[in-house]
């Protein structure tokens, strides 16, 4: 990291993982309650990624936003969007820019480096640790 960034490191660690949680909280409300946009065609997405996935991304994205439990919030976020590749996209061809799976994948390493990193500052993990 750029040797003038290096101070605020915890800080930007922080927004990452809020604002990596928030909008995957927000697919969850996608898919749950068709808040913030309706899901573009509800009959082409099947029951299980409705029922099962939508409500694994409004917990994990809102524990990981709020900082509780984050580790394994952010691990299980990781490991739904590895599956959601090869699911959704990794059978149609290897690479995610021909088979749209960029988004999965960039969750998955994101919630990664969130699940092996820990909550950090401003997080409920933080404020349960001083007391």
């Amino acid at each position: 990291m750029a040797a003038f960034m290096k101070p605020f490191e915890p800080q930007l660690f922080a927004l990452l993982r809020i604002v990596a949680g928030l909008m995957f909280l927000c697919h969850g409300t996608q898919k749950l309650f068709g808040w913030p946009a309706p899901v573009p065609d509800p009959s082409a997405v099947p029951a299980f990624v409705t029922y099962v996935g939508g409500p694994v991304e409004l917990i994990t994205g809102l524990l990981v936003a709020v900082g509780l439990f984050t580790r394994w919030a952010a691990f299980i976020a990781a490991g739904q969007m590895a599956a959601a590749y090869w699911i959704a996209h990794g059978l149609n061809s290897f690479f995610p820019l021909v088979n749209q799976g960029e988004l999965a994948v960039l969750y998955c390493f994101v919630f990664l480096f969130i699940a092996a990193h820990g909550s950090g500052i401003w997080s409920a993990d933080a404020a349960r640790a001083k007391s």
